[in-house]
């Protein structure tokens, strides 16, 4: 399942919210060196439950909007992005 990611780093704390069709992540290492997209992998990939090579970033390497695929149904994701 492809997913639209909204990525907010430098956070004070880790989280993840719905907006709309879209999932709002906040992570806290810096955008430098790759470091945000390495946590952002791996904190999918704990949320949802599967293994980080299940987690590729198809689109947006170098932005903060980035699209996402995740292999889980869509049950899986209003279950996680709906608490």
């Amino acid at each position: 399942m492809n997913i639209e990611v909204r990525v907010i780093p430098n956070a004070k704390k880790r989280a993840i919210t719905r907006v709309g069709s879209q999932l709002k992540v906040k992570l806290v290492s810096l955008p430098r060196d790759g470091k945000a997209n390495e946590e952002l992998i791996e904190y999918l990939a704990g949320v949802f439950g599967v293994k980080k090579s299940s987690v590729r970033i198809l689109r947006g390497e170098k932005e903060r909007n980035k699209v996402v695929s995740i292999d889980i149904d869509g049950a899986a994701l209003d279950k996680v992005a709906g608490s």
